[in-house]
């Protein structure tokens, strides 16, 4: 019997079979809930300036502009088959061969690219302080994005690399045509080790990294958990929450990312290492997937965040008020000598 788990046979996308309700988009629905009462939450403790009815209006803009820019990314950076970029109105067709499949392959860059902006629009429309509204959101999505991921492994996607270890896990949606030869020395040593059995001539589906349960609890809970209980009470600037929030995120799934599978036609974009490295196995450190170019992105903003806002943060500090004082009594001096 293989050491390794088997995915459990009962999960299935459909919430109930036949209807065009998934698993994949409730969990979206239960990340923007809890990420709300969060938000509620932290708005009420630090006595935020806006209503509920503004949280609502800036949440409506923010789902719009995640969704937006999380479908547009995910169908033109991930698509090695050019199928959108000749057929752009496919992007939001949530049909294919008259079956409805949903929006399945959404980036999380490209929604929080999308997140940014629309909210950025809203703010500057109602001329409110974004930076105020994205340190709370900061504190309180990650939470919820624990939620995505997990509907990203009940719909059996985005598994990690093959690996021997105890935990790795058979993912019956792998494409037979990405199977391994059972001849290949590799696949051998691994078969043994977690006591798969070969028939000879078959190609073998190997035991995967569950990449997404390893990014709903570092990029998720634990991330959350650092901020919520950390981070959340210690600001000291405005957009403070907000920068760390991109740094850890960044950083944290730009090492996962050495565990998780590249998008299959896409592999490594920037190869520094070995170039005939496998995407399905450990490619080395220097090999990058377009995933963590896109995290180094997002450290690398969330780094000139934090300047940026520190920075205006200490120049924009009221003077001392013995400063203060001096500079009025010589003012009161010079309107004497003026008289």
């Amino acid at each position: 019997m293989p050491l390794a788990i088997q995915y459990p046979s009962w999960i299935r996308p459909e919430i109930i079979p036949g209807l065009p309700i998934r698993w994949y988009g409730l969990m979206y629905a239960v990340a923007f809930v809890v990420t709300w009462l969060l938000f509620r939450y932290e708005s009420k403790r630090r006595n935020a300036p806006w209503t509920e009815e503004d949280s609502f209006a800036w949440f409506f803009w923010a789902i719009v502009g995640l969704i937006v820019g999380a479908r547009i990314f995910g169908c033109l950076l991930y698509d090695p088959t050019g199928t959108y970029r000749e057929k752009p109105w496919l992007i939001f067709w949530p049909f294919d061969q008259g079956r409805y499949t949903g929006f399945q392959g959404l980036s999380y860059h490209g929604g929080l690219v999308g997140m940014i902006v629309a909210t950025l629009i809203y703010c500057k429309a109602k001329r409110s302080n974004w930076l105020a509204w994205v340190d709370v959101v900061a504190v309180s999505a990650p939470l919820g994005y624990t939620a995505g991921r997990l509907g990203n492994f009940i719909n059996g996607e985005l598994w990690g690399k093959v690996t021997d270890a105890p935990w790795g896990m058979f993912f019956p949606n792998v494409p037979e045509h990405t199977w391994f030869s059972p001849s290949a020395a590799w696949v051998q040593e691994i078969a043994t080790k977690v006591g798969l059995s070969l028939s000879p001539g078959v190609p073998v589906n190997l035991p995967r990294h569950p990449s997404q349960l390893y990014e709903a609890l570092f990029e998720g809970l634990l991330l959350w958990l650092v901020l919520w209980l950390l981070v959340r009470k210690r600001e000291s600037f405005p957009g403070f929450a907000a920068s760390l929030y991109a740094i850890g995120y960044g950083a944290v799934r730009f090492f996962i990312e050495y565990f998780r599978e590249p998008d299959y036609g896409i592999g490594y974009v920037i190869k520094l290492g070995d170039p005939a490295a496998p995407t399905n196995r450990f490619g080395g450190l220097l090999n990058f997937s377009m995933g963590q170019v896109l995290c180094a992105m997002m450290i690398a903003g969330g780094a000139l965040m934090y300047w940026l806002c520190s920075r205006a943060a200490s120049t924009a500090l009221p003077e001392p008020a013995a400063d203060a004082a001096g500079r009025s009594q010589a003012a009161r001096k010079l309107r004497k000598k003026i008289k």
